[in-house]
Order: structure tokens, then C-alpha cells, then sequence
């Protein structure tokens, strides 16, 4: 019992020390405590309890713990300046930023629709998400196209955001932004949405045939949805650029549900995925405890 409350105390006075943004001598980030295979993303907000409410010092407790990357959904509601001052502390850390979200609609038809004036809307979107991305240095945008219209037949709804997609890929391959669609579940979280499969998404992709057009393959909502989750990953495996977690039910940390998440990062590790894997999830538990939990979910996760 000693042995158990001295090691834990060990590992409190680390964190400590890893979540105050030490740096070395010569003004460089102090090292990592772990290495993870993947680039696990935490969010803003996820560890403040340890690093406290400025966005600066949760990125350097992030780093600290071996996370080398970051998603944030709300960046382009963000004041510029806090944008550029995020981008600039992730350059210093070496660490790479996620995805954003560009565009989204829960609750009306947008991209199955050819409606100029709508489509201006979406298209306005992306412009300002090319802005963004060129402030904090990213690669991927999210974009949700948006609810299904029960008046008009799914291929030509199809058909739509296909088209859609190849206008908006032809502001975005010229900034080298790719746009990552992702799959929602309609059985739980959002029942208006038009893509909801993962098998739906990769009909799109091949159909807009643009590297700027990819898929966000969140295995949270695909759980709900279909599950069968490593045989998607390899069927849609060349249109999939980015992968978020979310254990079911619950949405939170790996190891709080039903999903094996040690075998499918092992899986895409394998196939020899080099991009980020967004901790899209709340903290089962609340507090710093709640916030250990979680970096200690990754750790059991990541060792394979």
C-alpha cells in the first residue's frame, strides 16, 4: 500500500512539474515525459484543471504530457489574435494543429441542395476557414454538409453535394486546405443529418475526386451507427484522412465503454497512419483525477 501511495505521489509531483511549461536553458521546450505512436489530439479545455484557463499554458501542459497535436472546433469563432497566438505556440512546441470546423448545419438541408444563395453561404465558409487554416498553419477543416430534404430524391441529394464539394475543393486545393467530412450518427446525437456512414462518405469522395475532399472517420459516431469499425477503416482507407475517438456510450475517454480502442490504434498504426487522431470526448470523470484518467487511458491505449 506504501509502495502504491509513494508511486502515485511520484507521478503527481511530474505532472506538476510537466504542466508548468518548464523550458531548457537554451529557451526550447522542456522534453516530453512519453512518446505516444499516434498524434493524439487533445482539445482546449480538456486538461485546465492542471494547466489552468490560458490557451498558451494548455498547449505547453499538452506537449508536456506527449500529446503533439491539437483540434479545436471553434477556432474560426476565435479572435484573430488569439488564433495567431496559437499558431505561433504550436510552432514553438513542435506540435501540429487538428482539424476546425469550417462549415456545418444541424438543422437545415445545405449541401444537398443547389441553391446559389445557400451555396454562397457554405462557399464564404470555406473562404474563411482558408484564412484561418493560414494563421495556426493547418491542414484539415471539418465539414458537415448539413440535413437531408425529405421533398427531393437522396441521388440527386447525392448528386448535389458531390457537386458541391468539387466547387468548394476548387478554393481549397489552391491552398493545399483539405476538407474532412465527417460521418454523424442519426440514431442519438443528430437525426437530420444527411451523411451518416461511412460507405456513404467514400461514394462522395470518389465522386468529387479531389485531394481537398477526404473523410473524418469518428469512430464514437460510427460505433452507433454501423460499428464493423476495422473493416471500414481498410475498405475506406484511401479517402480517410483523419480518425477522432469518443468511447460508446458516453462519449468519453477509451477504456470507459464497449470500444477496444488499444486494438483499432493499433490497427491504424499498423497500415501506417501518419496523421492526427482527434480526442474528440469529454473527461469521465470531472477535476484533476478525471483529467489523470484520461492521459492514462492514452498511455494503456497506445501500448501495443
Amino acid at each position: 500500500m506504501k509502495r502504491r501511495t509513494f508511486m502515485r505521489s511520484t507521478l503527481a509531483t511530474g505532472l506538476a512539474l510537466a504542466g508548468s511549461g518548464l523550458v531548457e536553458a537554451n529557451g526550447a521546450p522542456s522534453a516530453p515525459v512519453r512518446k505516444f505512436k499516434l498524434k493524439y489530439a487533445p482539445h482546449f479545455g480538456m486538461f485546465k484543471n492542471h494547466s489552468g484557463e490560458d490557451l498558451v499554458d494548455q498547449l505547453k501542459f499538452m506537449h508536456d504530457q506527449g500529446f503533439t497535436a491539437l483540434e479545436d472546433n471553434g477556432l474560426p469563432d476565435r479572435p484573430v489574435a488569439d488564433q495567431e497566438r496559437i499558431g505561433s505556440t504550436l510552432a514553438k512546441l513542435g506540435m501540429e494543429m487538428g482539424v476546425f470546423v469550417a462549415t456545418k448545419d444541424f438543422q437545415n438541408p445545405t449541401m444537398v441542395l443547389d441553391k446559389p444563395e445557400i451555396r454562397e453561404k457554405f462557399l464564404g465558409d470555406i473562404r474563411n476557414a482558408v484564412e484561418v487554416a493560414k494563421r495556426v498553419n493547418a491542414k484539415w477543416c471539418t465539414v458537415v454538409p448539413g440535413c437531408h430534404d425529405e421533398r427531393l430524391e437522396w441521388d440527386y441529394q447525392m448528386a448535389n453535394v458531390i457537386d458541391n464539394f468539387r466547387r468548394c475543393a476548387e478554393i481549397c486545393e489552391k491552398a493545399n486546405l483539405i476538407m474532412v467530412m465527417e460521418p454523424l450518427n442519426n440514431r442519438r446525437d443528430h437525426p437530420k443529418l444527411f451523411l451518416t456512414k461511412i460507405a456513404q462518405a467514400y461514394a462522395i469522395c470518389r465522386g468529387a475526386n479531389s485531394p481537398s475532399v477526404k473523410i473524418l472517420f469518428d469512430m464514437y459516431h460510427q460505433q452507433i451507427t454501423e460499428g464493423n469499425i476495422i473493416p471500414n477503416i481498410d475498405l475506406a482507407w484511401s479517402e480517410v484522412a483523419y480518425f477522432q475517438v469518443g468511447d460508446n456510450p458516453g462519449r468519453k475517454e477509451p477504456t470507459t465503454g464497449e470500444m477496444n480502442y488499444r486494438n483499432i490504434f493499433k490497427h491504424i498504426h499498423s497500415k501506417g497512419f501518419t496523421g492526427v487522431v482527434g480526442m474528440e470526448h469529454g473527461n469521465f470523470r470531472p477535476g484533476k483525477d478525471g483529467e489523470q484518467a484520461v492521459i492514462d487511458a492514452y498511455v494503456l491505449s497506445d501500448n501495443f
